[in-house]
């Protein structure tokens, strides 16, 4: 694993690890081992478990813990471990967050709290309670489109100060707000939209949490690579080789389904399973997830290492 550095506290790309599910429902955590290794040897120096691609809502307490555990055993040596303790209870993310560090995660990703639609005083107090709760750093998480509730920037201002608070994963879509509010801060700001990571880099974040990074590590890394040695023109052709993957994983807005859909595809897992109320791809959405990975060179690619 590489060192971590207050500018990449978490590693540079990161993917939202789907959870393979055997038929029955039941996690898979061989499969979950082979897929994390297999990210790992290619592209990537941190893994989030648990989070919204993981299918977290539905999954237990037990299950999560289990599966940080094996991955850990797996890669923990080689990647940061990042588990989500996410709810709109915050007890409940206590817990989690409790359970996490206990299964040996690295750091944890706690979401604004969803549903509940909270003060920007209760997004405080709930992220801090969290933070407060284990020795792990905390990388927060906004995607208002799924939880209702964005950070505002005082909020911001107040969580940076606790000093386990390190990171941001952004999926406001807004790189202006989050420009300012990295330099300001002093957070690691991680894009977490596939489609806007060259313009978070331009505007200084440290890295991804993606969705094609299932597919697409090797490419992620080269990215990065290249702007951080100013080979702007070289990082946008990357980029551009892989859109056609970002837009098979991301462009009908259901992620954890259309990123199992691919690693099964690939034969990465044995299963393309979801829990309910997600609904297992068709073969139809196959096809159509498969030729997008085909268009971005990832099918022939990735067919010569496996």
């Amino acid at each position: 694993m590489l060192p971590a550095t207050p500018s990449r506290p978490f590693g540079a790309v990161l993917t939202a690890m789907v959870t393979p599910m055997r038929e029955d429902g039941a996690i898979d955590l061989d499969a979950a081992v082979r897929l994390a290794t297999h990210l790992v040897d290619h592209g990537h120096d941190g893994l989030v478990l648990n989070g919204t691609t993981g299918e977290s809502p539905t999954t237990h307490a037990p299950e999560k813990a289990d599966l940080i555990s094996a991955v850990v055993a797996a890669v923990g040596d080689r990647a940061a471990i990042v588990a989500g303790a996410g709810s709109n209870d915050t007890l409940h993310a206590v817990r989690m967050a409790e359970q996490a560090a206990e299964a040996g995660a690295d750091g944890l990703l706690v979401v604004s709290p969803y549903y509940s639609r909270p003060s920007q005083d209760g997004v405080v107090r709930h992220v801090t309670a969290v933070a407060d709760s284990t020795p792990l750093p905390v990388m927060l998480y906004d995607v208002p489109g799924r939880t209702g509730v964005r950070f505002a920037q005082p909020t911001l201002d107040a969580l940076a100060a606790h000093e386990r608070v390190v990171a941001m994963k952004d999926a406001t879509g807004d790189v202006y707000a989050a420009a300012k509010a990295a330099a300001r801060t002093g957070l690691a700001w991680y894009s977490g939209d596939d489609s806007l990571y060259l313009p978070f880099l331009a505007h200084g974040a440290a890295g991804i949490v993606s969705v094609v990074g299932h597919v697409a590590g090797p490419q992620l890394a080269a990215i990065t690579a290249a702007h951080d040695a100013g080979d702007h023109a070289r990082a946008l052709e990357i980029f551009l080789s892989i859109a056609p993957a970002i837009d098979a994983l991301n462009g009908q807005g259901f992620q954890a389904v259309a990123a199992k859909a691919a690693v099964w595809s690939l034969g990465l897992i044995p299963s393309r399973h979801l829990r309910l109320p997600n609904v297992a791809a068709s073969d139809e959405d196959v096809e159509a997830v498969r030729a997008g990975l085909s268009a971005a060179g990832i099918v022939d690619a990735l067919s010569t290492v496996l």
